[in-house]
């Protein structure tokens, strides 16, 4: 039993540009928690964190951003959370590695965590903690906090030339987070100059957000986008609140004039959200949107999708993919293996309109062979199509870009198409974790060949294994994407004519970022 845990006084011990870090061994995983990669202060750019001396510890997760309404459990089956103290000094990462050797080498893998950019955190799921792709896959795992929401992304960039990128320090934490990570990874047996950045939902976004920021350049040489490529222009848009306007209400709601914006970086953070959330409603009423991420500047160069990808994110390998089901479920129906094939298809029908639910059967029977024909109702529209077309604008550069699809369907609620969050515990290596993996008895398989495509394109820049077939990077005509599924195989355009029908019978997808009402958030139980 000895040997299963180590933490002694003076082992395991780091030594990092800014002092000595404390961690311990669990099962032949060295673990270092809540690791300061940079401070801030609120609406700032972020700097390198202060030096030390003697040893600090790193035994515990760091704090987490603060959200701006009250954390509540969900589905805990589907979706695992854990919840953990907030503060908006909030940088800080968590590593696992089974080396400490400086000249061991390893690739390291980044992981940026969903939620938008307002909320999340690098320990909220279960299926993000890193040992087991450290022990089982011979890499360095890092999880990282950053600031989210209006402490990572509101404009003050009107009230003067120190707040000319408060809209987008959010990011500029992820940064931070790299460089320390380039200065100081070799410490934990990490390569430097071998690190993949990759995320899911927001953190996809975030990866694709970094390939479009110039001080990001050369800080990862990968970059993996899970569920994360979203295209908001197709349907009608709500105008925006000004960011000068919305900034000045948020003032007013706290008793500070538009001259006080200084002020507004010492109000204690609960007392700052209940501004932010009051300013939102109001705007929100008036029929604006409020809505937290990056914006376009002088620093951050924008949405490819609008601008093009920069020539160096061209040059950077990628892997780019989504889930069949993502934000749908729609099937009441129970045992949905065992119902006949005319209540599958009148379903269907009725969904769709005669024509067009005949249309889409065919079609989603070309794409999906042998799969219940009910999962059409589930086919997403929020990322498949944005994905194929971000995939197919970025095999134009000079690096080889990487699709998949998750398709697996899960004996869940009577049965249910993979949903937004549902791959991440197979690419983590961590299904066993989670309670729905085990619905399907090919878990452990799935879960070997998608870890090796992960693993093997951090080590490598091409996401091969002995237990796929060969995978051909994407082309601007033909997308050639990996269907994990009963069985795994490589596709060729197999689903657009399916995607680029659905899209043209339903309206465009929409997410309702909505600000929380009075009552959610009088359950922060605030302090005055």
């Amino acid at each position: 039993m000895s040997e299963m845990f180590k933490c002694t006084k003076n082992f395991p011990i780091v030594e990092t540009k800014q002092g000595k870090l404390h961690g311990y061994v669990y099962d032949g995983v060295y673990n270092f928690f809540g690791v300061k990669y940079a401070k801030a202060e609120r609406f700032h750019m972020p700097e390198e964190p202060d030096s030390w001396e003697g040893v600090r510890e790193a035994l515990a997760y760091g704090v987490i951003c603060p959200i701006l309404q009250s954390p509540a459990p969900g589905d805990e089956v589907i979706v695992p959370h854990r919840f953990w103290p907030e503060s908006e000094h909030c940088q800080n990462l968590n590593i696992w590695t089974t080396s400490i050797d400086p000249n061991a080498k390893k690739a390291v893998m980044v992981w940026f965590h969903g939620g938008g950019y307002s909320s999340g955190s690098a320990m909220e799921h279960v299926a993000y903690e890193g040992d087991r792709l450290a022990k089982y896959d011979d890499v360095v795992s890092v999880c990282v906090n950053h600031r989210l929401n209006a402490f990572g992304h509101l404009d003050l960039s009107a009230f003067g030339e120190e707040y000319k990128n408060s809209v987008n320090v959010g990011i500029a934490d992820l940064v931070a987070a790299l460089k320390w990570v380039k200065e100081n990874i070799a410490a934990f047996g990490g390569d430097p100059d071998n690190v993949t950045i990759f995320g899911q939902s927001g953190g996809g976004g975030k990866v694709t957000t970094l390939g479009q920021t110039p001080d990001a350049d050369g800080l990862f040489q990968r970059a993996i986008v899970m569920s994360g490529v979203f295209r908001f222009g197709e349907g009608p848009r709500v105008k925006e609140a000004d960011p000068k306007e919305f900034a000045i209400e948020i003032m007013s709601q706290l008793g500070l004039k538009e001259t006080e914006v200084k002020s507004l970086e010492k109000v204690p953070y609960k007392l700052f959200i209940r501004a932010v959330n009051k300013a939102a409603r109001k705007f929100e009423q008036a029929g604006y949107a409020v809505g937290w991420g990056p914006h376009k500047n002088y620093w951050y160069a924008g949405d490819p999708f609008e601008v093009g990808f920069r020539e160096h994110f061209n040059t950077v390998p990628t892997m780019v993919g989504s889930v069949l089901g993502e934000f749908y479920s729609e099937i009441d129906l129970d045992d949905k293996e065992n119902v006949p094939m005319d209540v599958r298809e009148a379903e269907v029908i009725k969904r769709y309109g005669k024509e067009e639910g005949a249309k889409v059967l065919e079609l989603f029977r070309a794409a999906y062979p042998g799969k219940n024909e009910l999962y059409a109702l589930d086919i997403d529209t929020a990322c498949r199509n944005a994905t194929a077309d971000y995939v197919r604008l970025k095999a134009q550069g000079k690096a080889p870009v990487y699709c998949y699809m998750f398709a697996t369907c899960f004996d869940y609620a009577g049965g249910r198409a993979p949903w937004h969050c549902a791959d991440i515990p197979f690419f983590f290596h961590n299904a066993a974790r989670i309670p729905f993996t085990y619905s399907i008895d090919y878990q452990e398989r799935l879960e070997r060949e998608m870890v090796d495509s992960f693993v093997n394109f951090a080590k490598t820049g091409v996401p091969s294994s002995s237990l796929l077939p060969e995978w051909k990077p994407a082309e601007e005509k033909d997308l050639y994407t990996m269907v994990y599924d009963e069985k795994t195989e490589l596709k060729k355009n197999y689903d657009d004519e399916l995607t680029a029908y659905i899209r043209s019978v339903t309206k465009p997808f929409s997410f309702n970022f909505v600000t929380p009402d009075e009552d959610e958030e009088s359950d922060r139980k605030w302090l005055y």
